[in-house]
């Protein structure tokens, strides 16, 4: 399973981005796909998943700011996000699980600073 992350990049606090993952799958073929994010000298930390059943999930720091989204044209995952701040600045990367199998984008740099 190949997946390809799009869309980062230098933005305003305040300001939003929208991350793309597009899998070489079906991706109701995987139990979920979620996004994670790693900032300098910081684990990596679950941000938001989407369930097979499309039911959504999110990290109590994003919530009310970020969406996730799937479409089922392209295999893809969308994550919206908005009212950026600059502890949002990490490296977000995709991810799924397929059986007892996980599989990881190579991530898209997100940076907020004015």
């Amino acid at each position: 399973v190949q997946l390809v992350e799009s869309g980062g990049g230098l933005v305003q606090p305040g300001g939003s981005l929208r991350l793309s993952c597009a899998a070489s799958e079906t991706i109701f073929r995987f139990d979920h796909m979620g996004w994670y994010r790693q900032a300098p000298g910081k684990q990596r930390e679950l941000v938001a998943l989407i369930t097979r059943d499309g039911n959504p999930d999110y990290a109590a720091a994003v919530v009310g700011r970020f969406t996730i989204s799937r479409k089922d044209v392209g295999n893809s995952v969308i994550l919206e996000m908005s009212d950026l701040k600059s502890e949002d600045t990490a490296v977000y990367y995709c991810q799924t699980v397929q059986g007892r199998f996980t599989y990881w984008g190579q991530g898209v740099q997100v940076t907020v600073s004015s």
